[in-house]
């Protein structure tokens, strides 16, 4: 019984469930607390004034919608192919092995599935992905050629959200004669200003980080170990062979929705392809 009780836990850790649901039930908490205090959407509610009220309140539901596209979506995992040999050695190898054909396609050291340029295998999710940028351990998958796009717009919405929650929480706090009546009234809105304000941080780093990758056309795999990357590390910090200006990057990641073919990019912009 104790076995079973101990699997069944480490396969809701597995699937990820525990986090989606810790994520969830956080939003909503919050959610709740800021419209059952004195703020100003209870103000807006009492006066019949619904409309910020359902905006910020459509606002939540979008951003829960958008991590639950995001956290569920197929990141770009590379489809199997028809090689099947031995198991992958116990270290990843950038190195992977090469092919003959074509030297920039290379098998996985662990799946052996052959890797289009830009994809890695996740050790996490034990596949490899399509423009790798990195597994995101709140979303419980990895963030990849197909939902990369909206991971960065959740977390603009999400940004929204803490904002304006912040303002609303802050509107709730009142006044009182002593320390101990100030922390025993507020102490809901201080407990949810706290979090808000610390993930408020967090996504704001993660956003303004995500953009300026993006607009370079970096990924973060790419940005964190470029040195230890053989498409990459012949050339100079500066250079990338993926960039195509800000306006093109930016444009090609929000409005193209194709798989690219990188090995062709980089040849074209490779003096010295390898």
């Amino acid at each position: 019984m104790r076995d079973f009780v101990v699997k069944m836990v480490q396969n809701m850790f597995r699937t990820g469930f525990l986090v989606r649901a810790s994520h969830t039930l956080l939003t909503w908490i919050i959610t709740v607390v800021l419209f059952l205090h004195d703020t100003d959407l209870r103000r807006c509610e009492e006066r019949g004034e619904l409309l910020l009220p359902a905006l910020f309140f459509l606002l939540v539901v979008l951003s829960v919608l958008l991590y639950f596209t995001v956290s569920l979506m197929d990141p770009g995992f590379v489809l199997t192919d028809t090689v099947k040999g031995v198991h992958g050695s116990s270290e990843e190898t950038e190195s992977m092995i090469p092919e003959s054909s074509t030297p920039r396609l290379r098998r996985c050291g662990f799946c052996l599935l052959q890797q289009p340029m830009r994809a890695k295998h996740c050790q996490t999710c034990k596949r490899c992905v399509r423009r790798f940028d990195h597994h995101c351990p709140w979303m419980e998958n990895c963030v990849g050629e197909r939902n990369h796009r909206w991971f960065v717009v959740y977390l603009l919405v999400q940004l929204l959200v803490l904002l304006w929650a912040l303002h609303v929480a802050l509107s709730g706090i009142s006044s009182s004669v002593t320390w101990e009546l100030w922390f025993r009234g507020n102490g809901f809105l201080l407990a949810a200003l706290a979090v808000v304000g610390v993930f408020a941080v967090v996504v704001a780093l993660l956003l303004g980080c995500h953009l300026y990758l993006v607009s370079v056309n970096c990924t973060t795999w790419e940005f964190m170990s470029r040195h230890r990357i053989s498409y990459l590390k012949t050339f100079r910090d500066e250079e990338n062979p993926f960039d195509r200006g800000v306006f093109c990057n930016l444009w090609d990641f929000f409005c193209i929705c194709r798989t690219v073919v990188w090995e062709q990019v980089y040849q074209r912009n490779s003096p010295n392809p390898v």
